[in-house]
């Protein structure tokens, strides 16, 4: 704990950046200038303390090796973030420096029992993919990491296909706290245009079966529970209800089935086939 409160006093000589101030330096990274980098990253270290400290309690991972992994996930956005984003660079950071920290989170706990070879070659990968990002700060191909690991290409895609990352989806994903994971994960099963069209749909069959003869009415209701009965009657059932035969029940139901197609074909009032 003591390296961590001496590491937070000596970052808080690097005084905080104004957007001008990262447009500018971002301009100077886009020529080329490892100083402007460097200014930039040093400016967000501060950031990264911030995300270790929420993260590190859900992950029950030291915080001074989530620091250090936060680190390089900040210089990768400070490599790759533009003036042209229209956005700060501490929101842009955010997920880089996230994304480090889950990996190696995952790195230290796996929760999913892996075999031992791909365990192995799996780490070699990791420790692989931050000495390129350490040496040439880019990410190394498939083929460099077969050559690293003393591996097939194939073997390498196969292990990659294991990683994963478990994390509570309670984690906060912006930098004022206001947006977590599970706030980002698409529900595709929800569609307010199309709920709204089917219950269109709903309520114009109800008003044509409504509209249907007294027996057909009836019948229909019977036989395709509109009343959300437990149980559906059958066509001796109705027959009985309704003093008529099983035939005529049967051939009630055709009829009331084709008025209504045709009904609904003059309409052009469905929205669905």
């Amino acid at each position: 704990m003591e390296n961590f409160e001496a590491y937070v006093k000596q970052i808080q000589r690097y005084p905080l950046l104004n957007a001008e101030q990262e447009r500018k330096l971002s301009e100077q990274i886009e020529k080329g200038s490892t100083l402007a980098v460097n200014q930039l990253v040093n400016s967000n270290l501060r950031l990264v303390i911030s995300i270790a400290r929420k993260f590190a309690g859900i992950s029950k991972t030291s915080i001074m090796d989530l620091i250090q992994e936060g680190n390089m996930g900040l210089m990768a956005a400070a490599s790759k973030y533009h003036y042209s984003f229209n956005t700060r660079f501490s929101t842009y950071a955010y997920s880089w420096i996230l994304q480090y920290m889950l990996r190696y989170a995952y790195n230290r706990t796996s929760m999913i029992a892996l075999p031992h070879r791909k365990e192995e070659i799996l780490r070699k990968i990791m420790a692989a993919k931050n000495e390129f990002f350490q040496n040439l700060n880019r990410e190394p191909s498939v083929a460099e990491l077969s050559e690293f690991c003393g591996t097939t290409p194939e073997e390498i895609e196969s292990t990659l296909s294991y990683s994963y990352t478990v994390t509570s989806i309670d984690i906060e994903a912006s930098e004022d706290g206001n947006i977590t994971i599970a706030d980002l994960i698409v529900d595709n099963n929800y569609n307010p245009e199309r709920q709204y069209l089917c219950l269109q749909d709903k309520m114009s069959v109800r008003k044509m079966v409504d509209s249907l003869p007294d027996c057909e009415r009836k019948v229909i209701y019977g036989r395709y529970n509109f009343a959300n009965d437990l149980h559906v009657p059958t066509l001796r059932e109705l027959s009985a209800d309704l003093g008529v035969s099983a035939e005529t029940v049967r051939q009630m139901e055709m009829r009331a089935v084709r008025r209504m197609k045709k009904a609904a074909a003059a309409s052009n009032e469905f929205t669905f086939a």
